[in-house]
């Protein structure tokens, strides 16, 4: 892992579901970019702090180009690169304490202004790469390091919260079918507007919940996640709103609003409102 990078020391537990996450990402480039006959260098991934956050430096292959931003602000930072160069194919990766806890406020201005890019969300219920804390997903009552006692705060679904800020792509994935993975983060990809992919990716070390999530007919485990079912119509907002709140996880695609347009074709729209005034005129409005 560290061959690209000899001055660093990144490591991922044995296990870890980000190292599926990472594959099915090199997937959905490697496909988006031969489909649209497109460079690797006209993507870029801005990554957040934590164990996700690692996987800008982690891409194997032909490069794209990275950004480690800081700890919850991965939007703020695709916010600016989509503005300043529209062109590019803006992929976040953050995980669930970075994105939903942290970086919670930045996501509903980001739906409300349907920013074109697609945010791939590595959620493993605990903060892993601290040491195990909550996170805004760890169950209610789950004893964890900071919270020796008991979790006291109710789970956030995140999947329901997505849906109810008006996120315009939304899908749910798992860490261990990176192919499928990789399929749901280029649709997200191909979607024009705010896209968000939200993986299970459990930590080997904090929050093993591999067995809970794909069942163990030995053991007498139900998976706790099922395939999103072929009838479903995703763009169907109510038939989403009862998918999210199943008893179980839904796996694939579950909403995609049409029609909506992006914050690119909404500021391409203004500027052919508003006159554009020269430097001479911008300079006289100070003068009295």
């Amino acid at each position: 892992m560290t061959s690209k990078n000899p001055e660093y020391d990144f490591k991922w537990c044995p296990g870890c579901g980000d190292f599926g996450v990472r594959r099915a990402l090199e997937f959905a480039l490697q496909d988006f970019c031969s489909y649209h006959e497109r460079p690797m260098n006209s993507n870029v991934i801005v990554a957040g702090i934590g164990c996700s956050g690692n996987l800008v430096h982690l891409v194997e292959g032909e490069q794209p180009y990275g950004f480690h931003g800081i700890h919850g602000r991965t939007l703020p930072i695709a916010f600016g690169a989509k503005m300043g160069r529209p062109d590019l194919n803006v992929v976040v990766v953050a995980g669930d304490g970075d994105f939903l806890s942290i970086g919670l406020e930045h996501v509903a201005p980001q739906a409300a202004r349907n920013l074109d890019v697609c945010c791939v969300i590595m959620d493993n219920g605990v903060y892993g790469l601290t040491k195990g804390q909550s996170s805004p997903t760890t169950d209610l009552g789950v004893i964890t390091s900071s919270t020796p006692y008991g979790k006291l705060e109710s789970d956030l679904n995140p999947l329901d919260y997505y849906l109810s800020i008006g996120v315009s792509f939304i899908a749910s994935g798992y860490s261990s079918k990176p192919k499928d993975l990789g399929k749901l983060i280029q649709a997200g990809m191909e979607h024009k507007g705010f896209s968000i992919v939200h993986v299970l990716s459990p930590c080997t070390t904090y929050n093993d919940n591999y067995e809970q999530l794909k069942g163990n007919a030995k053991k007498g485990i139900e998976p706790i996640i099922f395939d999103v079912p072929k009838e479903h119509d995703i763009h169907d907002r109510e038939a989403a709103h009862k998918l999210v709140n199943a008893a179980k996880i839904p796996i694939g695609v579950i909403y995609q609003a049409q029609g909506r347009p992006t914050l690119d074709q909404r500021l391409e729209d203004l500027r052919g409102r508003v006159k554009v005034r020269s430097v001479q005129e911008q300079l006289e409005v100070f003068v009295f």
